[in-house]
C-alpha cells in the first residue's frame, strides 16, 4: 500500500515510538472513531499498515453494533486489530481483539482482565491521578490542542507530557492535536505510539 506524505510521517513516528519501548508489544498506532468526526471509520481502518489497532467508540449510537461488524470484517482482512470502548458484551460478540476503557471507566479493568485475559486493553488518561489499573497501555490526551471530546481540556505541551509519561505505570500512547508536522516531536519523549482521530482519518484517505 502506497501511503501519503502525512501518513508515511505518522506511521514512521509511531514506529520509532514503539521501538524506543522494546519491552512492550502494543500496535504503534491507534485509530479512535468517532460517530461525528469518523462517520464512515471502516475506509480508514481499511487503508492502516498492519499491525495498527482501531478503537471503535461509539457513544451509544443507534448502528454501534452494525459499525463493530463492519469494523471487525475490514480490520482482520487488513491485519488491523480492534478494540471496541466500554462495550466488551460487543467487544465479545463481534470478536474483537480487546477493550478500550474512558478515564471514568478504568475502574472496571481489573474484572475486564479477569474476563479476557488474552485481551489487550487500553485506558484514558488526562494527566491526573493514576488509578492502578490492569490496563496494557494508557491513552494520555491532550498532547496538544485539540478537537472532539478533549477541546475544552488545556493542552498538557511537550514538558508537561514527557513528565507524566516518566512517572506513568503502564507504557502511554500519545493523543491530542497529533498531525504530520508535530508528530515527530514527540520522539524522545518515552510515548509508547501515536493516537489519533481526525488527523489519521486525513492522513490515511486515499
Amino acid at each position: 500500500m502506497t501511503l501519503t506524505p502525512e501518513a508515511k510521517i505518522l506511521w514512521e513516528t509511531a514506529v520509532a515510538l514503539d521501538r524506543a519501548n522494546p519491552a512492550v508489544s502494543l500496535p504503534p498506532l491507534l485509530f479512535l472513531t468517532d460517530p461525528a468526526r469518523t462517520p464512515r471509520p471502516w475506509e480508514t481502518a481499511g487503508r492502516l499498515p498492519a499491525g495498527a489497532a482501531v478503537i471503535h467508540r461509539h457513544f451509544g449510537a443507534a448502528d454501534a453494533g452494525e459499525m463493530a461488524r463492519r469494523l471487525r470484517e475490514t480490520t482482520a482482512a487488513a491485519g488491523v486489530r480492534l478494540l471496541i470502548a466500554l462495550d466488551p458484551d460487543l467487544a465479545e460478540a463481534v470478536g474483537a481483539d480487546g477493550a478500550h476503557l474512558p478515564e471514568r471507566a478504568v475502574d472496571q479493568a481489573a474484572a475486564l482482565r479477569a474476563r479476557r485475559p488474552d485481551w489487550l486493553i487500553t485506558g484514558a488518561w488526562h494527566g491526573g491521578p493514576q488509578a492502578d489499573a490492569p490496563v496494557d497501555a494508557l491513552v494520555l490526551s491532550p498532547v496538544f490542542s485539540a478537537g472532539g471530546a478533549s477541546a475544552a481540556r488545556p493542552a498538557l505541551g511537550m514538558a508537561r507530557f514527557t513528565a507524566l509519561v516518566a512517572a506513568a505505570r503502564r507504557p502511554v500512547y500519545a493523543l491530542g492535536g497529533i498531525e504530520a508536522g508535530n508528530a515527530p516531536s514527540l520522539i524522545g519523549t518515552g510515548a509508547c505510539g501515536l493516537a489519533g482521530v481526525g488527523a489519521i482519518q486525513a492522513a490515511f484517505a486515499t
